[in-house]
C-alpha cells in the first residue's frame, strides 16, 4: 500500500478513485502518565509517555486505514492526514484519513 501526502503519485496514473477512507483510535491516558506529566510540565521537557502514546495511537490509525482502503480494492491511498482532539479530560481522538484510488506504475 502506497501513503502519500500528495494529491498525485510521481510515476504513477490514477485509474480509478475509491474514495474517503479513514482510520479512529481513541487512547485514554493512564494515571501515572498524567502525573508524571503534570510533573514534568513544571519544569519542561518532552513528556516522553505521552510521547509513545499518541505515536502508537497513530500507528493503529494508520493500520486501520490501510485496512480500510484494502477493503475498497485500492492499493493507495493519496492526500493522507491525521487529525487530533481531546474527548474529554483524559481521551485523545486520532483520526487517519485520506483518499482510497487503485494506481499503475507509469
Amino acid at each position: 500500500m502506497i501513503i502519500s501526502t500528495m494529491n498525485d503519485l510521481p510515476g504513477y496514473q490514477i485509474e480509478e478513485v475509491m474514495g474517503e477512507v479513514f482510520g479512529l483510535t481513541v487512547r485514554s491516558r493512564n494515571v501515572g502518565s498524567q502525573i508524571g506529566a503534570s510533573l514534568k510540565s513544571l519544569v519542561g521537557g518532552e513528556l516522553k509517555g505521552m510521547t509513545k502514546m499518541l505515536a502508537s495511537g497513530r500507528d493503529d490509525a494508520t493500520d486501520q486505514l490501510t485496512e480500510a482502503a484494502e477493503a475498497k480494492g485500492a492499493n493507495a491511498v493519496i492526500a493522507f492526514r491525521f487529525d487530533t482532539s481531546e474527548l474529554g479530560a483524559t481521551w485523545t481522538e486520532i483520526c487517519a484519513y485520506g483518499t482510497a484510488v487503485r494506481v499503475n506504475k507509469l
